[in-house]
């Protein structure tokens, strides 16, 4: 794990916040290099799927030219959510390194533990809390924004 790595998905996170995007930001890295890097693009796409993670994941698929990223780590400035979860699995991404927890939709320990579960083809590390202060308060300093919109 390299903290460094966490810097560039929170960098990715900080610019959805600036696009009124939910602020998570996502970093592939394989042989200690970044090779692909995103945060979620739902509201601008108007996509479900659009978040920091898939659409990390597919650039990486694009760049390695296979669906397999056979070691790969992703950091994530949020726990992944379920199909993010599953994606990662899929794509067979060997560590995920992740900030702030979710109670709420966290499917790797918090809500449902999908990349604990032996039944998948692949298991997948993770680590969590990297970073935990500053992922958390980029999320908790959006969430709060919209909900004063939305009062005033």
């Amino acid at each position: 794990m390299d903290e460094k790595f966490m810097q560039v998905a929170i960098i990715q996170a900080k610019k959805a916040y600036k696009k009124d995007e939910v602020p998570i930001g996502a970093c592939i890295v394989k042989d200690g290099k970044v090779i692909a890097k995103a945060h979620n693009k739902t509201e601008k796409t108007q996509i479900a799927t659009h978040h920091a993670e898939i659409i990390a994941i597919n650039k990486a698929c694009k760049k390695l030219k296979s669906w397999r990223l056979d070691g790969c780590e992703i950091y994530v400035t949020a726990e992944p959510c379920a199909m993010c979860a599953g994606a990662i699995a899929n794509a067979r991404i060997e560590k995920v390194y992740f900030g702030a927890y979710e109670s709420k939709s966290g499917c790797a320990e918090s809500l449902y533990p999908v990349l604990k579960t032996n039944g998948l083809n692949h298991s997948t590390e993770h680590v969590g809390g990297i970073e935990q202060e500053v992922c958390s308060i980029l999320l908790k300093n959006y969430f709060k924004g919209k909900r004063n919109r939305k009062n005033s």
